[in-house]
């Protein structure tokens, strides 16, 4: 059996709706599936989800929802029409739910922007299985919950309670009818519908797979396959043919987009592949996402991949001494849980520190405080804020078998005059962390890929 998600590019309008279900009706094990919500049609078009999030906005404010509702229904009756549908009780359903949406009093702004930007996926699983059915393919919509899915943390950072799989173990999958569940939408113990992270149908794909014990989960997506590097960078680069979970993290991590890094979680304990696909080129072999086990790293190249982000900044910290003040990192690490801060990375020396985060996660003031207060704490030599700070990451199991990887990458951003703020390497061996100077990221990433892929 396996477990079919696809992304909203494969699911933006009637055309992409049938290649979908052209996909899922071509091979009986596909019994599962996971929609996302309809995404962009063309440049410049907005997702379903952004619609969503300023029907939010506009419910919050108390401003005039008319327009906003119209476009979103629009977005659903639009295929509708294509497959000529014009008697689904699914057009009252959909007005009647967005009704009630800007109705509802929810506990938290948090929980209401949860609530409407999670019916993006709810919606769209019962658009598809209204078409599914119509077309003569028997299909039935299943919320998360009836299949199991239980999850903690925030509204809109939900995690899976690792109790809910054997529940889930004993759910029986329809062997006549094709199980339609939402993606990225969950619901918590109080039946208030929460989300995963943004793009997290990846992770309710991930999440089934395990607990269905599927043989094998299909990621559909609008590319044939993950490169090495991200093409607009490097035009036509390398496809991944094979890759391990781990690899898959580290890089998801660093800037790929392609797959959500939190959804290799649950399928690493129990070793379900992944195959990421293209919606528009069904055929194409795609990207298989292993255990480290199935990866033979005898014969791999080096390098599997090159992330690259630059949504990071760092604070500097210097003290003379540091390393012999017993408890120094531990304040400064209680600074930053007291204010909401999660550091990414703490490359220190004898004298000093850097604290890397991720901007994007915190606000200007949370910064501003987290300096004044470690300044005040620990009284640095000095401290200053480093505002733009680029990663780079460059992951492989064949580095295990290949010690001079790193030696090769830093000369030949030495000798293109590249200099290199912090340098990282995990005792696994497999990735090397490189800080790189935001204006020359993209030159460091052309001359690494051209040092193992040219």
């Amino acid at each position: 059996m396996k477990v079919v998600k696809f992304g909203g590019s494969s699911l933006a309008d009637g055309a992409q709706f049938e290649k979908v279900i052209n996909i899922i009706t071509s091979d009986e094990q596909r019994r599962v599936v996971v929609p996302s919500a309809p995404g962009k049609r063309f440049k410049g078009d907005i997702k379903v989800t952004d619609l969503l999030i300023a029907f939010a906005d506009k419910t919050i404010a108390g401003a005039d929802l008319s327009e906003i509702k119209k476009q979103i229904i629009e977005r659903y009756t639009a295929i509708l029409d294509y497959f000529e549908i014009t008697d689904a009780p699914f057009v009252k359903t959909l007005t009647e739910t967005l009704d009630q949406l800007a109705r509802v009093h929810y506990p938290t702004f948090d929980y209401l922007y949860a609530a409407f930007t999670g019916h993006g996926e709810y919606l769209n699983a019962q658009l598809l299985t209204t078409v599914l059915n119509h077309l003569g393919y028997p299909a039935e919509f299943v919320r998360p919950d009836e299949i199991g899915i239980v999850v903690d943390g925030t509204p809109r950072a939900a995690i899976i309670n690792p109790f809910c799989y054997p529940q889930m173990n004993n759910y029986k999958v329809s062997a006549d009818k094709i199980t339609v569940v939402p993606g990225f939408c969950a619901f918590d113990h109080d039946g208030a519908m929460v989300t995963f992270s943004r793009g997290g149908s990846d992770i309710t794909g991930a999440i089934l797979a395990r607990g269905l014990q599927a043989d094998l989960y299909e990621n559909f997506t609008d590319v044939s396959a993950i490169y090495t590097v991200n093409p607009t960078i490097v035009p036509s680069p390398v496809e991944i043919q094979t890759m391990s979970f781990r690899e898959m993290r580290e890089l998801s991590y660093a800037g790929f987009s392609v797959f959500h890094d939190e959804a290799i979680l649950p399928v690493i304990e129990t070793n379900v592949k992944i195959n990421v696909k293209n919606t528009n080129d069904p055929t194409a072999p795609g990207t298989m996402i292993v255990p480290t086990s199935a990866v033979d790293t005898q014969t791999i190249t080096p390098i599997t991949g090159i992330a690259t982000d630059a949504r990071f900044a760092a604070i500097y910290i210097h003290r003379y001494l540091l390393n012999k003040e017993v408890g120094f990192t531990l304040k400064v690490l209680q600074i930053l849980a007291k204010h909401g801060v999660s550091y990414e990375h703490m490359p220190s020396g004898i004298d000093d520190m850097t604290i890397i985060f991720d901007k994007s996660l915190v606000t200007q003031a949370q910064i501003d405080q987290v300096c004044s207060e470690i300044e005040q704490t620990v009284h640095p030599n000095e401290i200053s804020l480093i505002p733009e700070f680029a990663l780079m990451m460059v992951v492989g199991e064949g580095m295990h078998s290949n010690p001079n990887t790193p030696t090769i990458i830093l000369s030949a951003l030495s000798q293109a005059e590249i200099g290199v703020s912090m340098i990282n390497m995990g005792a696994s061996e497999i990735s090397l962390m490189l800080g790189i100077d935001t204006h020359k990221i993209d030159e460091a990433t052309q001359i690494v890929y051209e040092q193992f892929f040219a």
